[in-house]
Protein backbone atom coordinates (compact mmCIF):
# COMPACT_ATOMS: atom_id res chain seq x y z
CA UNK A 1 0.00 0.00 0.00
CA UNK A 2 0.99 3.65 -0.33
CA UNK A 3 2.16 5.52 2.28
CA UNK A 4 0.58 9.46 0.74
CA UNK A 5 -1.91 10.23 -0.41
CA UNK A 6 -4.30 7.83 0.59
CA UNK A 7 -6.00 5.94 -1.88
CA UNK A 8 -9.74 4.19 -2.28
CA UNK A 9 -8.39 1.19 -3.41
CA UNK A 10 -5.91 1.18 -0.29
CA UNK A 11 -8.69 2.56 2.82
CA UNK A 12 -10.50 -0.37 1.08
CA UNK A 13 -8.13 -2.92 1.23
CA UNK A 14 -7.21 -2.31 5.00
CA UNK A 15 -11.24 -1.55 6.30
CA UNK A 16 -12.28 -5.02 4.42
CA UNK A 17 -9.17 -6.76 7.08
CA UNK A 18 -10.77 -4.99 10.02
CA UNK A 19 -14.04 -5.89 9.09
CA UNK A 20 -12.96 -9.77 8.73
CA UNK A 21 -11.46 -9.26 12.42
CA UNK A 22 -14.41 -7.45 13.81
CA UNK A 23 -16.49 -10.54 12.24
CA UNK A 24 -14.60 -12.90 13.79
CA UNK A 25 -14.10 -11.80 17.32
CA UNK A 26 -18.28 -10.56 17.39
CA UNK A 27 -19.61 -14.01 18.37
CA UNK A 28 -22.03 -12.56 21.69
CA UNK A 29 -25.40 -13.26 21.53
CA UNK A 30 -24.74 -15.93 18.86
CA UNK A 31 -26.17 -13.46 16.24
CA UNK A 32 -25.08 -13.22 11.81
CA UNK A 33 -23.78 -9.94 10.72
CA UNK A 34 -26.31 -8.53 9.78
CA UNK A 35 -28.76 -9.06 12.83
CA UNK A 36 -26.02 -7.37 14.41
CA UNK A 37 -26.05 -4.13 11.66
CA UNK A 38 -29.43 -3.95 12.74
CA UNK A 39 -29.35 -3.93 16.32
CA UNK A 40 -26.50 -1.38 15.42
CA UNK A 41 -28.30 0.76 13.86
CA UNK A 42 -31.76 0.48 15.74
CA UNK A 43 -29.59 1.29 18.89
CA UNK A 44 -28.29 4.82 16.94
CA UNK A 45 -31.78 6.05 15.56
CA UNK A 46 -34.59 4.93 17.10
CA UNK A 47 -37.07 2.50 15.93
CA UNK A 48 -37.81 1.75 11.92
CA UNK A 49 -39.86 -0.06 9.55
CA UNK A 50 -39.05 -3.14 8.27
CA UNK A 51 -38.21 -1.70 4.67
CA UNK A 52 -35.87 0.94 5.78
CA UNK A 53 -33.61 -2.04 7.86
CA UNK A 54 -33.78 -3.85 5.14
CA UNK A 55 -32.52 -0.82 2.81
CA UNK A 56 -29.41 -0.08 5.09
CA UNK A 57 -29.04 -3.69 5.54
CA UNK A 58 -28.91 -4.53 2.05
CA UNK A 59 -31.30 -7.23 2.19
CA UNK A 60 -34.91 -7.91 1.15
CA UNK A 61 -37.97 -6.84 2.60
CA UNK A 62 -39.03 -10.66 3.52
CA UNK A 63 -35.72 -11.46 4.60
CA UNK A 64 -35.82 -8.56 7.23
CA UNK A 65 -39.03 -9.70 7.74
CA UNK A 66 -37.63 -13.37 9.00
CA UNK A 67 -34.64 -11.86 10.68
CA UNK A 68 -37.00 -9.22 12.94
CA UNK A 69 -39.36 -11.63 13.56
CA UNK A 70 -36.35 -13.90 14.88
CA UNK A 71 -35.35 -11.00 17.22
CA UNK A 72 -38.20 -10.38 17.92
CA UNK A 73 -38.77 -14.28 19.42
CA UNK A 74 -35.51 -14.13 21.21
CA UNK A 75 -36.48 -10.51 23.07
CA UNK A 76 -33.71 -8.17 21.22
CA UNK A 77 -36.52 -6.02 19.34
CA UNK A 78 -39.85 -5.37 19.73
CA UNK A 79 -42.64 -3.79 17.88
CA UNK A 80 -44.70 -0.61 18.51
CA UNK A 81 -46.94 1.21 16.98
CA UNK A 82 -45.85 4.66 14.46
CA UNK A 83 -47.35 7.60 15.92
CA UNK A 84 -46.81 9.16 13.03
CA UNK A 85 -49.24 6.43 10.70
CA UNK A 86 -51.26 3.86 12.94
CA UNK A 87 -51.32 1.45 10.49
CA UNK A 88 -47.51 1.28 10.36
CA UNK A 89 -45.33 -0.39 12.64
CA UNK A 90 -41.98 -0.01 13.64
CA UNK A 91 -39.07 -1.84 15.15
CA UNK A 92 -37.24 -0.66 17.96
CA UNK A 93 -34.33 -1.93 20.14
CA UNK A 94 -34.92 -4.09 23.69
CA UNK A 95 -32.60 -4.00 26.56
CA UNK A 96 -31.90 -7.22 25.80
CA UNK A 97 -30.65 -6.78 22.39
CA UNK A 98 -28.98 -3.30 23.87
CA UNK A 99 -26.89 -5.73 26.27
CA UNK A 100 -25.96 -8.17 23.15
CA UNK A 101 -24.70 -4.99 21.33
CA UNK A 102 -22.89 -4.16 23.93
CA UNK A 103 -21.39 -7.45 24.72
CA UNK A 104 -19.91 -7.87 21.45
CA UNK A 105 -18.53 -4.41 21.41
CA UNK A 106 -16.95 -5.36 24.59
CA UNK A 107 -15.36 -8.86 22.83
CA UNK A 108 -14.25 -6.47 20.56
CA UNK A 109 -12.52 -3.79 21.87
CA UNK A 110 -10.68 -6.52 24.66
CA UNK A 111 -9.52 -8.41 21.27
CA UNK A 112 -8.13 -4.53 20.04
CA UNK A 113 -6.90 -3.61 23.44
CA UNK A 114 -4.72 -6.79 23.29
CA UNK A 115 -3.55 -5.46 19.74
CA UNK A 116 -2.82 -2.20 20.37
CA UNK A 117 -0.97 -3.55 23.21
CA UNK A 118 1.41 -5.18 20.70
CA UNK A 119 2.40 -2.15 18.59
CA UNK A 120 4.80 0.31 18.65
CA UNK A 121 3.61 3.72 20.93
CA UNK A 122 4.46 5.53 17.29
CA UNK A 123 1.79 3.59 15.34
CA UNK A 124 -0.80 3.36 18.56
CA UNK A 125 -0.75 7.38 18.40
CA UNK A 126 -1.02 7.21 14.46
CA UNK A 127 -3.86 4.90 14.90
CA UNK A 128 -5.41 7.22 17.31
CA UNK A 129 -4.59 10.33 14.83
CA UNK A 130 -6.56 8.54 11.97
CA UNK A 131 -9.75 8.00 13.76
CA UNK A 132 -11.07 11.35 13.51
CA UNK A 133 -10.07 11.62 10.02
CA UNK A 134 -11.72 8.51 9.39
CA UNK A 135 -14.90 9.18 11.66
CA UNK A 136 -15.91 12.15 9.38
CA UNK A 137 -14.38 10.33 6.05
CA UNK A 138 -17.64 7.73 6.94
CA UNK A 139 -19.77 9.81 8.14
CA UNK A 140 -19.72 12.08 4.71
CA UNK A 141 -20.34 8.90 2.39
CA UNK A 142 -22.70 7.52 4.70
CA UNK A 143 -24.64 10.98 4.45
CA UNK A 144 -24.76 11.70 1.14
Amino acid sequence: MSTTPASGRDLSLSLEKVVRLVREVSTAGDISPTAATVLGVLARTGAQRVTDLARTAGVSQPAMTQLVNRLTRQGMLARVADDADRRAVLVEITDAGREVLEARRGQRAGVLDAALARVSAEDRAAIAAALPALDRLVDAVLDS
